[in-house]
């Protein structure tokens, strides 16, 4: 049974940085592509990032400008986000997702629960 269980969620203020990790589970780890989703309220889902399983490929959506920095630890089955420099528009649930497509957010076929990411002041 495939689980994904993310983590790091919290409140930050703006201009702040947190680190979102993802627990996989229930398959081969290292055999695939992952990417990172959020879904801001009231929007639909919009995609941030995949790294390839060898992390020899690692894409950004635009708007992350240089603030996000995606990465994997295949021997703890881990997926992380390292998120700086968040603004209000960064507030949504962060989900990770098991990712079938190179270019990445085309064909997610197994996803989180979500961790929710709230920035305010």
């Amino acid at each position: 049974q495939v689980q994904l269980v993310e983590s790091g969620g919290g409140l930050v203020q703006p201009g702040g940085s947190l680190r979102l990790s993802c627990q996989a589970s229930g398959f081969t780890f290292s055999d695939y592509y992952m990417s990172w989703v959020r879904q801001a309220p009231g929007k639909g889902p919009e995609w941030v990032s995949v790294i390839h399983s060898r992390a020899d490929v690692i894409r950004y959506a635009d708007f992350t400008q240089g603030r996000f920095t995606i990465s994997r630890d295949n021997a703890k089955n881990t997926l992380y986000l390292q998120m700086y420099s968040l603004t209000f528009e960064d507030t949504a649930l962060y989900f990770c997702a098991r990712d079938l497509s190179w270019f990445g957010g085309n064909v997610l076929d197994e996803w989180g629960q979500g961790t929710l990411v709230t920035v305010s002041s």
